[in-house]
C-alpha cells in the first residue's frame, strides 16, 4: 500500500510539484526528484486528472455532452440543462471542448437557479414547517395511509 507524502501539492496548469514523494509500508522512499527535476505531468504519475469543470459547486464530467453533464448537478434536470444552453445561445457539444469565456457564462447562467445544497435548505424547511404546522397529508404520511384521499379498504 502506497501513500503519499506532501508538503505541498501545487496543480497549476496540470503539473505536480517534484517534491512529492511516495511512502511505502517499508522504511525505504522514493523521491521524485531522483527522477526528473522537471515537474510530472499529473494524469503520467499517481493516477491524478482533472475530469470535469466545476459547475454549481459540482464536478460535471468533460466526456459527455454539456446537457447531459449539466444533469449531474441536484435541481437541473433535461428541461433546466436544454433551457440553459438556449438561454446562452451555446450549441450542444462536449464538455471539455468549452473555452474558458463559455465555462465562465455556463457557470453564471448556472448559478442564478436554485440549486444544490440551496434547494435542499429549502426543501427541508418547507417539510419542517408542514410538520410544524400539523398538516393533514404530512399527518397521513406518519401513520402510513395515503393522503390524497384514496380508499384505504
Amino acid at each position: 500500500m502506497l501513500k503519499l507524502a506532501t508538503s505541498r501539492l501545487s496543480v497549476p496548469g496540470g503539473f505536480i510539484n517534484p517534491s512529492l514523494s511516495l511512502m511505502s509500508n517499508t522504511t525505504t522512499t522514493t523521491s521524485f526528484n531522483s527522477l526528473s527535476s522537471s515537474p510530472l505531468p499529473v494524469s503520467k504519475y499517481l493516477g491524478l486528472s482533472i475530469r470535469g469543470v466545476r459547475v454549481g459547486g459540482k464536478e460535471i464530467p468533460d466526456k459527455k455532452l454539456v446537457e447531459y453533464s449539466l444533469k449531474y448537478i441536484h435541481g437541473i434536470g433535461r428541461t433546466t440543462a436544454r433551457q440553459i444552453l438556449h438561454d446562452l445561445n451555446m450549441e450542444n457539444k462536449i464538455t471539455k471542448d468549452l473555452s474558458k469565456h463559455e465555462i465562465i457564462s455556463l457557470r453564471d447562467e448556472v448559478s442564478k437557479y436554485l440549486i444544490d445544497c440551496q434547494l435542499r435548505l429549502s426543501n427541508g424547511l418547507a417539510t419542517k414547517k408542514l410538520k410544524e404546522i400539523q398538516w393533514y397529508r404530512w399527518k397521513r404520511h406518519i401513520q402510513g395511509l395515503p393522503g390524497r384521499g384514496q380508499h384505504t379498504y
